[in-house]
């Protein structure tokens, strides 16, 4: 059964490259242009991995990822924060209380998404 991924980011550009190389890579991907719709999305495909940008107009990548964890239906959806804005040395406190996993630094090779999703549904299935 293919796994599905969530992406969140109001680059319609990026979303969409990141969107196919997915696809490409054998996982059923759902793309979110506008940060208002994610946690309803969210709640109704419920994926096994969510990649969040964190500088978003509407509500920020913190405020998705904020609401995501405040429910028990989406809690423990492991998300990956994407920026371009920040460097995870600058948001570590933040990525922590917000429950986020790990980091992409835009621009990215989407090989790397790719790497730390595998990663974080290897981790899962040990569980």
């Amino acid at each position: 059964m293919k796994k599905k991924i969530l992406i969140v980011d109001d680059d319609k550009e990026f979303l969409e490259e990141l969107n196919e190389t997915l696809l490409l890579s054998g996982y059923d991907v759902s793309a979110v242009s506008e940060s208002t719709r994610a946690f309803g999305v969210a709640t109704e495909i419920k994926p096994d991995v969510i990649l969040l940008d964190l500088k978003m107009k509407g509500m920020t990548g913190f405020e998705v990822a904020n609401k995501l964890k405040s429910f028990p239906q989406t809690m423990e959806i492991p998300i990956i924060a994407m920026s371009g804005f920040f460097t995870e040395n600058e948001d570590s406190t933040l990525l922590s209380f917000f429950n986020i996993q790990n980091y992409l630094i835009k621009p990215f090779n989407p090989l790397n998404a790719i790497d730390q999703i595998e990663t974080i549904l290897r981790t899962a299935e040990r569980k």
